[in-house]
């Protein structure tokens, strides 16, 4: 159990904008700052509104894709060629890039030469990073994953130089978001916080945001999904992926993110369904070894958490109520790929050596075929 004399060390931008309007305060920030020439890492959805960053015109990759591979990575340190702030607009996948191409950009340096922990070279760039929905928290954050297209593995890179220098959390940038990605997104930013929360190497400073977020979670999604212009339940759902942000620092993700991995990298699932489709499943799995922080999630989403199958239930009630349909088949994954995804996912033990349950091939095979 974790104790408040843990040693934990937490990095964070060291200015964070958060709240409606925020993104107006852009550009008065860039000029203060010197930059002339910046370019932005958009996904082909938000690099159609660049004039909300009350930039003018601006250079643009905007060609972000979900699940980023290395190719997509190296287009975008070519596009920020002569750059000298790099702005992630966009989700995560737009977000992980941005940082990676603030260290890689003019330093003649492959993304073999810094992955891993702590081997990005100190950037050269500034780095903005402004979400557009309520999910990663990447904006707050020091990693960043790509996939290897040989490999269909992630490759996770961490560094404090990817850390912004500045974070603009607007909520109003989020209203646009359409109830299934909202959903989804927002299950992936509570999946954050419990799985940070339940994990081997939780912390109580890290526990405190963890169930505040999950708290956020229960009360604001289902409010979000049914009505996407409720400036309350965005501003909740975006303080919510913040704080699962903070969680994955110190802490990080544990199985239900590794068992989901695969979903993305092989069947090109977004990251929020993916990980929305393997929450409850994790949740229920590890509850025995993690019985008051298990009830105390499931309290606060709204469910009994009496035994495995209340909690699994529960978790995909939860689910199913914003209108996500949780069975695999129903997103196109083929049901003779579930031994080989399990066997990918067993190899993730950066994240699977710190869930509370030890987690076989057979077991996540398990999980696979419920989910099914």
């Amino acid at each position: 159990m974790p104790t408040l004399s843990d040693p934990i060390e937490m990095l964070r931008p060291p200015v964070l904008r958060f709240g409606a309007g925020q993104i107006d305060r852009l550009a008065d920030w860039m000029s203060q700052q010197g930059y002339r020439n910046p370019v932005v890492v958009a996904d082909p959805v938000n690099a159609a509104r660049l004039q909300v960053l009350g930039l003018g015109q601006v250079n643009c990759f905007g060609t972000v894709v979900p699940e980023p591979n290395i190719d997509n990575l190296n287009a975008a340190v070519n596009a920020a060629d002569g750059a000298d702030c790099v702005i992630g607009f966009g989700g995560g996948s737009a977000m992980d890039l941005a940082k990676l191409v603030a260290v890689m950009a003019g330093q003649n340096v492959t993304l073999g030469d810094i992955s891993g922990p702590h081997r990005a070279p100190p950037r050269r760039l500034g780095l903005v990073q402004i979400p557009t929905t309520a999910g990663t928290g990447s904006e707050v954050g020091t990693r960043a994953l790509v996939t290897d297209p040989g490999t269909q593995a992630k490759i996770a890179t961490e560094s404090q130089h990817m850390l912004a220098d500045l974070a603009i959390v607007d909520p109003a940038l989020t209203y646009s978001v359409p109830p299934f990605v909202t959903a989804a997104t927002g299950v992936d930013a509570m999946a954050h916080c419990v799985e940070a929360f339940t994990s081997k190497r939780a912390h109580t400073i890290i526990d405190s945001y963890a169930l505040q977020g999950i708290e956020l979670v229960g009360k604001y999604l289902r409010r979000a999904v049914e009505d996407g212009s409720d400036a309350e339940a965005r501003a909740g759902l975006s303080l919510a992926a913040l704080y699962g942000g903070v969680c994955l620092g110190p802490v990080n993700t544990t199985a239900g993110h590794a068992v989901a991995y695969p979903l993305g990298t092989r069947h090109h699932l977004a990251h929020g369904i993916a990980n929305a489709l393997i929450f409850p499943h994790v949740l229920a799995l590890n509850a025995p070894a993690a019985a008051d922080k298990t009830q105390a999630i499931c309290n606060a989403l709204g469910f009994d958490a009496n035994g495995s199958q209340a909690v699994l239930a529960g978790a995909n009630e939860f689910c199913e109520a914003l209108g996500l349909d949780m069975r695999l088949r129903a997103h196109g994954v083929p049901e003779d790929d579930l031994p080989a995804m399990a066997t990918e996912a067993h190899a993730i033990r950066r994240l699977l050596d710190w869930n509370p349950v030890d987690l076989s091939v057979a077991d996540i095979q398990s999980i696979y075929r419920a989910a099914y």
